[in-house]
């Protein structure tokens, strides 16, 4: 993930301030050079560099940091406040039209990943009950109508396409089409070159004063850092844009796009692109990002996604499964697949406080354990899910050719399971919270399931 090197090199840096009793100027200005150093390497335009050091270091020798009784703490808390405002300090939303449709122009250079960047856009707004259509405007890129029809059609969005015509003309044609079908939102893809030219720029102008979009996003690949600056303010300077979507986060990307972005052109990020996959995009938070880069997590981030993966139906008939002590093998393989909705372990843990993203490359998450369990429980009739004593050997080897794995794994779950159970009678009865509080103070929680891959 982007900015791991930037968190372990910052961290470095507090943790000898950390060290020390008592915090000199000279301390201060040895902790920003290092600070420096971080944020040059991670890409970061290094005019922002100088007047972000140049603000922490005036605010951390002030008499309030140095006569501190913790004087380390408080300037890492600087130094969060300066990120997060460095980064534009809240959460910047699209404009929405008061009359719809409300027109979004998607613009960027060739391979930034605008196409599927801007089809998880729409499907961001469709989870929130909006109607959008793709409006294919790219009639250069060979199978870029293509490519949006698939991606539309897997994200179950009406795609707008006119051939190889004109792109100011199937623009036109794309927001009359909205407005006669009660699309609300329409998300124009835009032709994109692999560098800024003349024609492009035109092109994007006269789009531009075609149809009057609400919003211009300009969708820029993170992994090309100061390049993506770079590209942000050319398109500034021509097309006034309203935000930036950053794309390919989950990369090896240094992290000095996202922090560089909203110093130099003055225009906010908006949403972030995570992965590959259609549903992995989140709205940027400033102050949340910062926390991320200083290792003290995302929690909030996290439990936005536990809200939209999780089923609160099933949360609550779980809960009352483990209170009268009747959960099943069919309710541990809904679990799973709720765990699994919410992206892969490792981004999970690299969310909660405390948790090194950079120590997580070493940690071997068996993903196809899990899928091994999964496999074992689908091939179970329903009865044995519910009565996993029923197994004998003739129906553990039917499950074993079923799913493809060896007798000893399945007799590897079921043993497992058995344990989880037996665990959970003790919190089924009368003061069940307290057994909970005092297991946790004799630290039997936190290992996980041995075993288990999580």
């Amino acid at each position: 993930m982007a900015f791991e090197g930037l968190t372990e090199k910052l961290s470095a840096a507090f943790k000898k301030l950390r060290g020390k009793g008592r915090i000199t100027e000279a301390d201060v200005k040895e902790a920003m050079r290092e600070i420096r150093l971080a944020l040059l390497e991670a890409d970061v335009s290094y005019k922002v560099v100088k007047d972000f050091v140049k603000a922490v270091t005036e605010r951390a020798i002030g008499a309030d940091v140095m006569e501190s009784l913790t004087p380390a703490q408080m300037i890492v808390k600087i130094v969060n406040e300066e990120l997060t405002a460095l980064m534009g300090s809240e959460n910047e939303k699209l404009k929405i039209s008061s009359r719809p449709p409300t027109v979004v122009m998607l613009v960027g250079l060739q391979g930034a990943g605008k196409t599927t960047n801007g089809a998880k856009l729409a499907g961001h707004f469709k989870k929130q009950g909006k109607r959008p259509l793709l409006v294919a405007c790219d009639i250069y890129r060979p199978a870029a109508i293509k490519q949006l029809q698939v991606v539309g059609e897997k994200l179950e969005i009406p795609v707008f396409e006119m051939g190889q015509t004109n792109p100011v003309e199937i623009a036109k044609a794309a927001v009359a089409h909205a407005e006669k079908h009660g699309n609300d939102m329409v998300f124009l893809d835009t032709a994109g070159r692999l560098h800024i030219d003349e024609a492009l720029m035109e092109e994007l102008k006269a789009i531009k004063a075609a149809v009057n979009p609400t919003d211009i996003v300009l969708v820029v690949d993170a992994m090309t850092g100061q390049d993506a600056v770079n590209a942000a303010s050319s398109f500034n300077e021509m097309l006034d844009i309203d935000g930036v979507m950053l794309t390919k986060l989950d990369g090896d990307a240094r992290g000095g796009a996202a922090l560089s972005v909203k110093a130099v052109t003055g225009k906010p990020i908006l949403f972030l692109g995570t992965g590959e996959k259609l549903d992995q995009i989140e709205p940027f938070h400033p102050g949340r990002m910062a926390s991320r880069i200083l290792g003290m997590g995302d929690v909030l981030s996290l439990i936005e996604k536990a809200e939209q993966a999780l089923d609160q139906k099933k949360a609550e008939e779980l809960q009352q499964k483990l209170r009268s002590n009747s959960f099943t093998l069919s309710d541990f393989y809904d679990q799973m697949v709720q765990m699994r909705k919410m992206g892969p372990i490792q981004d999970i843990l690299g969310m909660l406080p405390g948790v090194n993203a950079s120590a997580l490359q070493n940690v071997q998450i068996d993903e196809k354990a899990m899928a091994h369990v999964e496999a074992i429980i689908l091939s179970m009739t329903p009865y044995e899910r519910d009565n996993p004593s029923c197994l004998n050997y003739s129906r553990k080897r039917r499950i074993s050719a079923g799913c493809g794995v060896k007798v000893e794994e399945i007799n590897r779950l079921l043993k497992q399971f058995n344990a989880m159970q037996q665990m959970m009678k003790q919190f089924a009865g009368p003061g069940a919270a307290k057994k909970l509080k005092r297991m946790g103070k004799m630290g039997r929680f936190g290992g996980g399931f041995p075993g288990l891959p999580f």
